[in-house]
């Protein structure tokens, strides 16, 4: 008997010390550079992310410098008007956004998500370089204005131009949807201490991203107003090499996910099959199935089923982000042009309107720890969430705080005109008495804005998206911006259109416009956009994680 106990004492050692060998190793599927199961003490969790959070700061470095004061660009060094800029920039962002797809179905399908990393990396620099040239080297520059004579730019300077700004689009498209996934990736879905850090990690992953674009609002907008556009585009693109450094030197802590073939031949597969099977009757012998076992575009699998499930149940939660990101881009452009028609100087220093950007970030940079540190705290009281809001809850925040943001506007841009009409400065286009620091509430509620919205869309299509397709669903969250952007220049073109001579925008003397009207337009439709997103978010039945 007492051989019997002994030996039942000896499994029960024997058991925890496999459990105890178990826990050392993350249990999601994950490996490590050499293939075999990650060791947590050495590899991810928060040790990991110091090399991706690098990565992101100086690729955002990069990217800003670039987007925050590119219609600068276009206006004052290729002579084009407010509406051709405004398109043009638009056009570009939007494309920077759509590519994402391009690079989300590289890394679920074939080369995994670090590789995908890198060599996007790689043709990001190379536009970055193509960009430089293109306003260093004086027969690819547009030559200067003589008097009122603005030469346009010519065909080879336009497409060193644009050549160089969509590779930096296409660069983008690799990493944009896979360095936020792949930073989450470095923690422990099945780990529940690891899963509050993960939460916690969107937080600081956006962080990171509004300390490059804080840099960008400032120094590198200052930099290009004054020391000109060759130095002012060279400091981003040793950023961007600096990013693709920085990424590479992480490479022994970091956790992998292998990648699990094509998410989109497996959509398609379910949406082809259902079709065949949509006038089919049930027979009454289910066991004789065919060649459908061994077709999988005539029978698909459960799981296959059940993400193309999850995938619908998602697209009124992804459009609600189109709206949302109509009035977010206007921070880029028409904010732009209507600081650059208020007053601008303190003594001798003229501010750059683009540098008004810089509180966007700067609300950013206050925000996220006062809502990681403080708020969410405070908020687990009363809901017993770990994480505070519910992504869902966090989204709804930050769209309401955007409507607020272009209501601001709206009124400066009221006040504005009729200090214009008051101080008969309609026809002349001068420059409005009226200080640019009132801008800066409009910059600082959409930047507050995105910390609740975008945050929240991050993490919340990273838990909600089946595991295979996770890159792929980020990509897709940020389509919404690529949608947002070309229905933004699409709804400038229509007023500009549709006004007629009572243009709202026009081409170069807003003071003889009614930005204003523009806004509220915005406004409208960011309030309609609030309640048909609680609709369907309270509608929504979130997968279990």
């Amino acid at each position: 008997m007492a051989s019997i106990d002994e030996e039942r004492s000896l499994l029960e050692v024997e058991e925890s010390l496999i459990q105890e060998e178990v826990k050392l190793y993350a249990e999601d599927g994950s490996i490590d550079i050499h293939g075999n199961p990650p060791l947590k003490q050495t590899t991810g969790n928060w040790k990991a992310c110091p090399f991706i959070f690098a990565n992101e700061c100086c690729e955002r470095l990069a990217y800003y410098g670039i987007a925050k004061n590119l219609i600068t660009y276009f206006t004052n060094e290729l002579h084009e008007t407010n509406v051709s800029a405004a398109r043009h920039v638009m056009t570009w962002q939007g494309t920077c956004y759509i590519t994402p797809l391009i690079g989300a179905l590289i890394a679920d399908a074939y080369w995994g998500r670090y590789w995908t990393i890198a060599c996007f990396s790689a043709i990001y620099f190379t536009g970055m370089v193509a960009l430089t040239l293109s306003a260093s080297v004086p027969g690819l520059k547009p030559a200067e204005c003589i008097g009122s004579l603005c030469p346009p730019a010519t065909m080879v300077q336009s497409t060193v131009l644009f050549s160089g700004l969509y590779l930096i689009a296409l660069g983008t498209g690799g990493i944009k949807p896979c360095v936020s996934s792949f930073g989450a990736d470095q923690f422990d879905k099945t780990d529940p201490s690891e899963r509050v850090r993960k939460a916690s990690f969107f937080n600081w992953f956006y962080f990171t991203i509004n300390i490059g674009a804080f840099v960008s609002s400032t120094v590198l907008v200052w930099i290009q107003e004054n020391y000109g556009w060759e130095l002012g585009f060279l400091i981003p693109t040793v950023f961007m090499g600096l990013a693709t450094m920085s990424f590479f030197f992480g490479t022994p802590l970091y956790r992998f996910q292998k990648p699990r073939g094509s998410p989109i031949t497996s959509v398609c597969q379910v949406l082809v099959a259902a079709y065949r099977k949509s006038n089919l009757k049930v027979p009454e012998d289910s066991t004789d199935e065919g060649d459908a076992n061994t077709n999988p575009w005539k029978l698909c699998t459960v799981t296959q089923v059940e993400e193309v499930k999850i995938l619908l149940r998602l697209v009124p939660i992804w459009a609600s982000g189109i709206i949302f990101s109509v009035l977010h881009s206007q921070i880029y452009t028409l904010f732009v042009q209507q600081g650059r028609c208020m007053k601008r100087t303190i003594g001798l220093f003229e501010i750059p309107p683009a540098t008004l950007g810089m509180f966007d970030t700067a609300s950013v940079l206050i925000s996220v720890p006062i809502y990681d540190r403080v708020i969410v705290p405070l908020v687990r009281r009363f809901t017993g969430l770990a994480k505070g809001f519910t992504e869902l809850q966090r989204m709804g925040i930050g769209l309401f705080v955007s409507v607020l943001c272009l209501t601001f506007a709206a009124i400066v841009e009221t006040v504005r005109l009729q200090l214009a009409r008051d101080l008969d400065l309609v026809e002349s286009g001068d420059i409005v008495p009226l200080n640019i620091f009132w801008q800066i509430p409009q910059y600082f509620l959409m930047g507050t804005a995105g910390v609740f919205f975008f945050v929240g869309r991050i993490e919340f299509f990273y838990e909600q998206s089946p595991d295979s397709m996770r890159s792929l669903c980020s990509a897709w969250a940020l389509l919404t911006t690529t949608l947002g952007n070309y229905l933004s220049s699409l709804i400038i073109t229509l007023v500009a259109y549709l006004s007629g001579k009572d243009c709202w925008i026009p081409s170069d003397n807003i003071n003889n416009g009614h930005l204003d009207y523009f806004f509220w337009l915005l406004v409208s439709l960011g309030s309609v956009n609030i309640p048909v997103f609680v609709f369907f978010s309270v509608k929504y039945t979130h997968m279990k994680v």
